[in-house]
């Protein structure tokens, strides 16, 4: 992967810092929706992917470059103040695994695994799948950052998760290998990366807030959190998913990343939910507020995705009259 185009005075500046072009930094300004702002998403996301498989134009060492290190903190500046003021949780009183239900229970996002299921053209489906590429593509990388930092049931837990999802032993069932079948089925370039300059910045910005989480030691909580909404809301949106591919063409091995998650996240939400997060609090009191963060964060910039998506095609179909006109 090659390091993006730039969006905007933040990207060109990183840009031109990692190839050697030594410039003052930009000023990092206010933001109302930071989770919309091209230049501040992918900035943030280039930063983040220096700790995952970086770029092929880029040095390696770049990883640990202090200028690099303090751009990012000021980049992430905004985006955790606009999610706390956002998301964080006014009262926790409970379990962790009866407030992520109740959480998940009161969520009234739209639906938009509804709308693949049974609306979708195959257009729409091909541009949902190139959107999640981004983060499906190293799916479970994030949360696996937790995993040196816990101990105990939650390790374990946190540990057989993730096994399922690097696909047991057997790297054709990785579940980043899977949605590849789903990419080539829709006729996408599988390569890793391949799409990020194309997405907005509502995509990049679901992968931002797990590698916030996952980069910051004090976020394991809401890292934790995060994973467990993931799992305990993914069983019928990809029964959804498969049914709406099955719709539009496409054959078992196309549709298995869908319904692999179907059979998978059945198991791990009891895991991610009681043994994880539940045996994460009994340790760390003080978690649970951070854990009910992490789900709200989740499932909050998920719906902003599906809004964006669904805004988008219904502004098409309703030009489409016109247009013909």
């Amino acid at each position: 992967m090659q390091l993006p185009p730039p969006r905007g005075p933040l990207t060109q500046w990183l840009g031109d810092h990692l190839n050697g072009r030594l410039v003052p930094s930009p000023l990092v300004g206010e933001y109302d929706q930071p989770w919309a702002d091209d230049d501040l998403q992918l900035a943030l996301w280039c930063c983040y992917e220096l700790h995952y498989r970086g770029f092929d134009d880029v040095d390696p060492a770049a990883e640990w470059d202090l200028d690099i290190l303090a751009f990012r903190a000021e980049l992430e500046h905004p985006w955790l103040e606009w999610l706390c003021a956002t998301y964080w949780p006014a009262t926790v009183d409970g379990k962790p695994s009866d407030l992520l239900r109740d959480l998940i229970d009161r969520d009234d996002g739209p639906s938009l695994a509804a709308f693949l299921h049974r609306h979708a053209g195959l257009e729409e489906f091909r541009e949902f799948v190139l959107n999640r590429s981004v983060y499906q593509l190293k799916e479970a990388d994030p949360h696996s950052f937790g995993i040196p930092r816990l101990d105990g049931p939650a390790k374990t837990a946190l540990v057989e998760i993730q096994a399922d999802e690097y696909g047991g032993g057997r790297p054709e069932r990785m579940h980043a290998e899977l949605f590849r079948s789903t990419m080539r089925w829709l006729d996408l370039d599988d390569s890793y990366g391949r799409y990020v300059p194309e997405v907005p910045a509502v995509t990049l910005a679901i992968s931002n807030v797990m590698s916030t989480f996952a980069l910051h030691r004090q976020w394991t909580p809401a890292l934790l959190g995060h994973l467990a909404a993931l799992e305990m809301t993914s069983t019928l949106p990809n029964r959804r998913y498969a049914a709406g591919a099955t719709r539009l063409g496409a054959g078992p091995v196309a549709a298995r990343y869908f319904t692999e998650h179907v059979e998978a996240d059945a198991v791990h939400e009891q895991i991610a939910a009681h043994d994880l997060c539940d045996g994460y609090a009994e340790e760390h009191p003080e978690s649970v507020a951070g854990i009910l963060f992490g789900a709200t964060c989740c499932l909050g910039v998920d719906n902003l995705f599906a809004h964006y998506l669904l805004d988008n095609w219904d502004t098409a179909e309703s030009a489409q009259p016109m247009a013909a006109s």
